[in-house]
């Protein structure tokens, strides 16, 4: 009987052993699955940090341009006010002329009314 207690305490341990085996090698691969995802989402914050550099420096050039094109602007903003007066000064002159125009008319009506029938031009012949 003592060899079939040694016989089961042997089968027992060795089950046992091979549980606690199992039990590691599956530990084992989920810890390395664990640190392969951890790699992987490693480079890929790698690569995204990579990217927003890029985009940094392309929005960094960007705000250089952008600063170019004001101080090109403000440089515009004399020949804006220049176009304005002379637009200005053109509305004034329509009217000035507008109401030379109704002046002559008047004087040409007043004319017509003095000389009702105006006398054709004399031929030379």
């Amino acid at each position: 009987m003592a060899q079939n207690d040694e016989a089961v305490h042997d089968q027992l341990a060795d089950s046992l052993n091979d549980l606690f085996t199992s039990v590691s090698t599956m530990i084992k691969s989920q810890l390395q699955g664990t640190n392969n995802e951890l790699e992987v989402l490693e480079k890929m914050n790698e690569r995204v940090g990579e990217e927003y550099k890029g985009m940094g420096d392309v929005a960094s050039g960007l705000r250089v341009f952008v600063e170019q094109l004001k101080s090109k602007g403000g440089n515009f903003d004399q020949y804006v006010q220049q176009i304005d007066a002379i637009e200005q000064q053109v509305t004034e002159f329509e009217a000035v002329v507008s109401m030379l125009d109704k002046h002559v008319s008047l004087l040409e009506s007043k004319l017509l009314s003095v000389y009702p029938h105006p006398h054709p031009p004399h031929p030379t012949s």
